[in-house]
This record gives C-alpha cells, structure tokens and sequence, in this order.
C-alpha cells in the first residue's frame, strides 16, 4: 500500500476547511490514520530508521510539495514569513479573503462570538514590536484628523498608519552627540509604516504601492501585515522591493516581539520635507510628529 501524500494531505485539509494546520501536525495525522501505508514506506527507506525520521521525512516533503501544489490546486492555501507555515483548504477567493480580513466587528467562530482582530488592533502591537526590538520610538497617524482640504480623494494613500523616530545618537558618549550636534550631521532616521490585516496575490501591488505613495516622505518605508498568504506573493513582493526600496515586516499578533523583518526597507539619506510640510498641514498627528522632530533637533531629547 503506497501512501499518496498529496492525496492524504488534501483528504485532511477537506475535511476542516478554514482550519490552519502546520506540516507537522498533518504528518502526524497521516501517520495515526495511515499506520500500514507509514509503515511500509519506513520499511521500503534505506535511510529512516524509526518513526521520528519518518515524521521529520513527512514534513519536509509536504514543505518541497508545497508550491507546486499551491499553484495547481487554487483552493489549497499556506501563509508565508512565519515558521512554521500554516496550511487549509478553503473556497474563498483570494479577494474575498481580504475583504474578510479588513472587515470590522465581530466574526463567529463556532458557537461562541469572540473579537474579531481589526486592523486598528495591530497598530500598539507594531508600535511596541519597534520600540523594544528596533528601539523605533512611533505613533499612530489617524487619518480621521486630517482636514481634507484638497477635496474628495485628495489625500488617498497620503498619510501612513503609523510613523516613528530613530535617534541615531542613543548610546553615544555625550562629547560625540554635541559634536553631531555642531556638525549638523544626520542625527535621526524617520521611518513611515502602512498595515495591512492580509496581504496575499490579489492585492500585494495594491498594498505595495500604497507604501510607496505613504512612505515618499521618510527615510525607511515599510508595509507591514499580520498575514502574508500566497506562494508567489513574497516573490512579487521582492520584485517591488528591487524598484522602490519599501520594506516588508510581519507581525506577529500572538507575540508581537517575535515580528519579523523579512525585506529590510532600502534607506533614503534625505527627508522630503515639502512632503512632511504637506502632511503637517493636512493632519494634526503628523503635525504633533513633526513637532517631536523640531524638538529632538533642538535639545537631543526623544
């Protein structure tokens, strides 16, 4: 009897749509519902001695599978940029999927309504991710206090969810910070965040491009998301990354501490202060922002 891992894979992922599961955890379910078809195929291996090779075996087949699969069968999804990956089978379309993700409100799972997490839930979890991994001290930009002067859609992709400021002087001996200080040298790094609840195929250059356009400003632009689905999608992710320089960070809503950076945003040496000066006029959060700045420049103090 062989064991037809696609198959088995698929048969489990089916069953419990919408129910992520790690590599792992359907390797072990092969080898509970499978135990004659696992068997033989330790028997048949030169290399695997005992069932834990085997599972370890499992694992990284149903991982070197993965894109293929994902490309051929439209219904299988897997997230990417977290270790492990999660894997389901869904109907949805890729669409639908973002649609669902920025959504607000409430969403029932099983039998009991839980809070659904918003996109406005994921700003204090970056804020606080920046300032105790990257030591990024940033605050939200609401776009609702902005005045809308230039009209219906003026300020679409204008303002980024979230900004921050990085002394490049913290930790320096005090004779060394008055000395930039003379010299007039960069002394800070701006950085500039949009967030996305998903970002998967079908709205990746949406997301990306919004970045761009919110991040002209700052010196360090990134999307960040909560998801990244989709087994094309850091590939593409890249491809714009290599055009325009945005960054890309997952967050990691459990543990807002173990984000990752996956693409290292591509620094600009110089402000657009035009661009800062536009933002300042139309949103007061921008305007308190730039005031932090004017301050950190005039006494060193964040």
């Amino acid at each position: 009897m062989t064991l037809e891992l696609r198959k088995r894979v698929f048969e489990l992922l089916a069953s419990r749509p919408d129910e992520r599961f790690k590599a792992r955890d359907i390797a072990k379910w092969i080898c509970e519902q499978y135990p004659l078809e696992v068997a033989e195929k330790l028997e048949a291996s030169a290399s695997l001695t005992n069932q834990t090779q085997l599972l370890n075996q499992l694992v990284a087949e149903i991982g070197a599978n993965r894109p293929g699969w994902e490309q051929r069968y439209p219904e299988l999804r897997t997230t990417e940029g977290v270790r492990p990956r999660l894997y389901y089978w869904t109907a949805k379309s890729e669409e639908a999927e973002v649609q669902e993700a920025e959504q607000v409100g409430k969403a029932s799972q099983s039998d009991i309504e839980e809070p659904r997490i918003r996109e406005h839930d994921l700003y204090p979890m970056l804020v606080d991710f920046l300032l105790s991994e990257q030591g990024i001290r940033a605050e939200r930009i609401d776009e609702r206090r902005s005045s809308n002067s230039s009209g219906s859609g003026g300020n679409k992709w204008l303002f980024p969810d979230v900004v921050g400021i990085e002394d490049l002087t913290a930790g320096l001996n005090p004779e060394v910070v008055s000395a930039i200080r003379e010299s007039r040298d960069q002394r800070l790094r701006l950085w500039s965040f949009e967030v996305k609840m998903l970002v998967n195929r079908s709205n990746a250059r949406e997301t990306y491009f919004q970045a761009v356009s919110n991040s002209s400003w700052a010196n360090l632009g990134y999307l960040v998301a909560a998801e990244i689905e989709g087994v094309n999608t850091l590939k593409e992710l890249r491809i714009l990354y290599a055009m325009h320089g945005i960054g890309l960070i997952k967050l990691d809503v459990s543990n807002p501490a173990e984000s990752q950076i996956l693409i290292p945003a591509r620094e600009r040496l110089d402000l657009e202060w035009a661009m800062c000066s536009r933002l300042a006029d139309e949103n007061k959060d921008f305007k308190s922002f730039m005031k932090r700045v004017r301050q950190f420049f005039q006494t060193g103090d964040l």
